[in-house]
């Protein structure tokens, strides 16, 4: 039987690519790049569900072809000693920063070390001792707050201080190379923020590794990235796998740069529903037609405003195309302060800054400006970073 635990995600249809849209590559299928360089080695590798590859013949693939980079490498006869999971684990189904226990790979046998156990974050030296080299594969979505390139940086630090190569098998960015959105001041760093990067940073996980290393914003470790073949940064690319439990759709991955700062609020922005990211609301919103109930669903075991009827707003049925132009929006959080401007401070929570990553959007939103207005403010931030990015970038 192959790989089940990836099967739930993979049915994800919407996330599928159109046959108009050429798919590219992606590094995990240029073997030849990365196979000799882990003969005779113990490898480890971070990863999680979306770290497949349509690999007909391959080891350990499917009728369809598709291969898990575990299954691949094992079936090849490589020596991986462990696996290290990101957030939402190795499977991709906890919750949003949910602790989750280390386990065992039922296929393989490989243990599965959680970097989201409650701890550092960090393998302990013992764990480092039991690899010599490092690959790094999963399918992140160019977002200043969304954690896997996180989890990576802290991986480069670890093999940096151990003397462990990295190679990153790279991915394409689904939200192209559009940057947009304040660049972090690291006076919020967190969990969900830890370099000074935009919201929208237009980089794939290669090129971020690079970046990090070259600026000092990551130790110097030994790095080899892979990149993708027939990939532009103008590359439309569709997802084949749900990256995490509430970005079911290629919508939901466009909307997530403008919708994500609602977790820093009082509204919901649909966990706990069947669109969770294409719609928000709260029980106090007025004169809106649409409403939803968060409830407990996979990846969202106890949703914000759970059991409540929340009215507001349905983006559901935005165009593709529009919904991948909205790059990162205050639009929508400024329509649902609007509504609920009575709650005053309370509508915002210390969370909203370090998504944001900085302390003067919420004043902004308050004394009423326009999204056009704190949009102005940070295009310089925007054109300084961008024009800083442009050595480590590995596509047009």
């Amino acid at each position: 039987m192959k790989r089940r635990i990836f099967c739930c995600l993979a049915v994800c249809a919407l996330l599928a690519a159109p046959a108009v849209l050429a798919q590219p590559r992606v590094g995990m299928t240029d073997t030849t790049a990365y196979f000799p360089l882990l003969e005779g080695r113990r490898v480890a590798v971070l990863a999680n569900q979306t770290s497949v590859a349509d690999m007909p013949g391959a080891p350990g693939a499917d009728a369809s072809g598709r291969v898990h980079l575990v299954d691949l490498l094992h079936g090849r006869g490589f020596r991986v000693t462990g696996i290290f999971s990101p957030e939402h684990g190795f499977r991709g189904a906890a919750d949003a920063g949910e602790r989750v226990d280390d386990s065992e790979d039922p296929r393989t046998g490989i243990p599965i070390r959680s970097l989201y156990d409650g701890g550092s974050g960090r393998p302990s030296g013992e764990t480092m001792r039991t690899f010599d080299v490092l690959v790094v594969d999963m399918q992140d979505v160019g977002l200043r707050f969304y954690t896997y390139h996180i989890t990576m940086l802290r991986m480069m630090d670890a093999c940096a201080a151990a003397g462990r190569r990295v190679i990153v098998l790279d991915r394409p960015n689904p939200n192209g190379g559009r940057v947009d959105g304040p660049v972090l001041d690291m006076k919020y760093r967190s969990g969900v923020g830890a370099l000074p990067i935009p919201v929208l940073h237009g980089m794939t996980l290669g090129e971020i590794a690079r970046m990090a290393v070259g600026e000092g914003w990551a130790a110097p470790c030994d790095l080899i990235v892979v990149p993708c073949r027939g990939y532009t940064h103008a590359t439309e690319y569709r997802l084949p796998v749900a990256p995490s439990p509430n970005l079911p759709t290629q919508r939901a991955v466009y909307l997530y740069a403008s919708l994500c700062p609602f977790e820093g609020t009082v509204v919901s922005l649909g966990r706990g529903t069947d669109r969770p990211f294409e719609v928000y609301g709260h029980p106090d919103m007025r004169g809106r037609e649409f409403s939803f109930t968060p409830r407990p669903t996979d990846g969202a075991k106890h949703p914000p405003l759970e059991g409540r009827v929340c009215r507001g707003v349905d983006l559901s049925g935005m165009p593709l195309g529009e919904s991948r132009g909205v790059g990162f929006s205050l639009r929508y959080v400024i329509d649902a302060y609007r509504d609920l401007e009575a709650l005053g401070e309370e509508f915002f929570t210390p969370m909203f800054e370090k998504l944001v990553g900085v302390g003067w959007v919420r004043p902004m939103i308050r004394a009423g400006a326009s999204d056009e207005e704190i949009r102005a403010r940070w295009q310089e931030d925007v054109a300084r970073f961008t024009a800083l990015r442009a050595k480590y970038l590995l596509y047009e």
